[in-house]
């Protein structure tokens, strides 16, 4: 049977629908990119903005018109709007669904399969031939047949759940308490990947700084990467990422670690939200503006070359214009690599749902949004013209619309053309010819030679 996914939200979904492609291809499923082609559909979800759960229900709805033509076809529906209780209201919305299943939980997905008896004896004879082919154990990760050797950057998470509740989050509702995988589970992970010719892992937890925080005298983020570092080491995974930080859980030893270490990628993802210390109070961040800003102040002088992302909301239960215009400042002050802006919208269960009215009108938060576009479209422009005539080392993703395409260790997009070598999953040394807020384009330098495309670079 052919299987086709989509999947709506963030990283950790992502991880999550290659988990349940895992357990699909252990059965002898195969992934098709052509959803009419398919005979098991499954939609992952997000509900953290409204927008995304519009788009998760209006592809549910097309495919409720499928199964009534061909009800043969299994539906499955996964990820936050299922969450991890039982969904009975879900159930009733969606009759024509067979299978729900929790986010990063793809076993009942498994047993509605094998119940009906949707496995055999010869395709896992063939997926043990597959297993002992590639070295992969039996509880490994399986990538899609199509994607080994050819998914460069993978996901892994290492903690599930939040038990930090920002009043605008519904997270904690939707994915529950965090718990900590193991670390022999991770490395696992990562060594499986490594296998199948991943080059890049990133860590990852809803707040990913409280990894182990739920094992007592159990290892911390800065433990674990020290471990996936010498597990990188041994097969030859180039790069290491982690996100996504919290202010209040990111200390010195973490910083000093992602110094210390070469594949740890000189990358850091903290989100703000806003700059102004009512808002984040009311938000229930913990943190205030100057507290923001010592921390962008520290992880500059801990990590030279750091590139630091972070994400904002605008239009927040009772956003005054000036509160807003201490956002505009902070991200004005502090010319962060990269900001992901999102518009205010109240979810059910989250406490600024239950006690604080969404007061700001619609098209007041699109002009604030556009404001802080063009704003970060600007500061951008400018931290990227720094690097018109250096050399930035570039891991290579793949080919695109006849250009090589990839990422420094600040996570910058570049783009470069060379019909003469494969480089995918190589690392290249590019010059720089041309930037923008969103991009670079470079040339491979006149006398450039990478016999070693497994060397890294100390950052």
């Amino acid at each position: 049977m052919k299987y086709h996914i989509w999947t709506f939200g963030c990283q950790m979904n992502t991880a999550d629908s290659q988990r349940l492609a895992s357990e699909l291809e252990r059965m002898g499923h195969t992934a098709t990119d052509d959803s009419d082609a398919a005979d098991i559909l499954v939609v992952n979800t997000c509900v953290v903005r409204q927008s995304a759960e519009d788009k998760a229900m209006n592809r549910l709805m097309m495919l409720r018109s499928v199964k009534q033509r061909q009800p043969d076809k299994v539906v499955g529906v996964m990820g936050c709007l299922v969450g991890v209780r039982d969904p009975l209201n879900l159930r009733k919305k969606l009759p024509f669904v067979d299978v729900f299943m929790a986010p990063s939980e793809p076993l009942p997905m498994v047993d509605f399969l094998k119940a009906r008896g949707f496995e055999s004896e010869v395709v896992e004879a063939e997926m043990q031939a597959r297993l002992q082919r590639d070295a992969i154990q039996d509880g490994d990760l399986i990538l899609p047949q199509h994607e080994t050797g050819s998914l460069i950057s993978a996901h892994v998470p290492v903690v599930y759940g939040c038990s930090h509740a920002c009043a605008f989050c519904i997270i904690p509702f939707r994915r529950g308490v965090e718990r900590s995988r193991s670390v022999g589970e991770i490395v696992a992970h990562v060594r499986s990947l490594a296998l199948q010719g991943v080059k890049e892992v990133t860590l990852l937890g809803q707040i990913v700084d409280r990894y182990g925080k739920d094992v007592p005298d159990g290892p911390d983020l800065a433990d674990l990467l020290r471990i996936v570092h010498e597990v990188a080491e041994e097969t030859g995974v180039l790069r290491i990422r982690f996100l996504t930080s919290h202010p209040n859980w990111m200390d010195d030893r973490l910083l000093e670690t992602v110094a210390a270490l070469p594949r740890v990628m000189p990358h850091i993802e903290v989100p703000v939200q806003a700059g102004n210390d009512q808002v984040l109070e009311n938000m229930k961040r913990g943190y205030t503006n100057q507290q923001y800003r010592d921390l962008v102040a520290k992880i500059r002088r801990i990590i030279p070359e750091v590139a630091i992302h972070t994400d904002i909301i605008v239009g927040f239960c009772g956003e005054t214009d000036d509160q807003f215009m201490d956002t505009y400042t902070l991200l004005e002050d502090l010319k962060l690599d990269k900001a992901h802006l999102a518009r205010y919208s109240p979810r059910p269960h989250t406490v600024s749902a239950r006690r604080m009215e969404d007061d700001v009108p619609e098209d007041e938060k699109v002009r604030r949004h556009q404001m802080l576009d063009d704003l970060q479209a600007r500061v951008l422009g400018e931290i990227n013209s720094r690097y018109l005539g250096q050399t930035v080392e570039v891991l290579v993703e793949d080919l695109h619309k006849g250009k090589w395409r990839g990422r420094t260790p600040q996570n910058k997009l570049v783009f470069f053309e060379d019909a003469s070598t494969d480089w995918k999953g190589r690392l290249a040394d590019i010059e720089i010819t041309w930037t923008g807020p969103y991009s670079m384009q470079g040339r491979l330098p006149s006398a450039v030679a990478q016999d070693d495309p497994l060397v890294v670079l100390s950052h």
